[in-house]
């Protein structure tokens, strides 16, 4: 794809998402007098909150910001279907999985959150999830419809 073309979907994909990244950017800023870091990740392509400081563990993508409790991105975390005893494999690096969110993000929109709900929010069941976990794998495939499933 000609990088003018890339250039402009990012651009609109970011626009499209900016209500859930300004959900992100207040969760975030929330946390820094607690010890939360803020910096720009472009592999990412999000405004990452380090060390954020509440929750389980973990991370959560919100449009083009993702707030982790790790203190990077780096952390090796196991997949939906390992977790659930669905099949074994090997970990995943935290920052792959979330980036698939914020491709998704960027094409769903505020359309996002209603349907990662209504599809059973952080659970296996999710495909949003599981594309996540299969490009954190691949490097490919975090639309989680129109793929072929291969065999592991």
């Amino acid at each position: 794809m000609h990088p003018v073309t890339v250039f402009l979907l990012r651009t609109l994909g970011i626009v499209w998402t900016v209500p859930n990244t300004l959900f992100g950017l207040i969760a975030g800023v929330a946390g820094m007098p607690f010890g939360a870091r803020a910096r720009w990740s472009r592999a990412e392509f999000a405004i990452v909150f380090d060390r954020w400081p509440w929750g389980p563990g973990g991370a959560m993508t919100l449009g083009n910001c993702i707030i982790n409790t790790h203190d990077g991105l780096d952390a090796q975390c196991m997949t939906y279907e390992h977790r659930a005893g669905h099949l074994e494999e090997p970990h995943v690096r935290l920052g792959d999985h979330e980036r698939a969110h914020v491709y998704q993000y960027m094409l769903l929109g505020p359309l996002f959150l209603p349907l990662y709900l209504l599809l059973g929010g952080v659970s296996v069941r999710n495909p949003l999830e599981r594309a996540a976990d299969r490009y954190a794998h691949t490097g490919k495939g975090w639309w989680p419809w129109g793929h072929r499933r291969v065999a592991r």
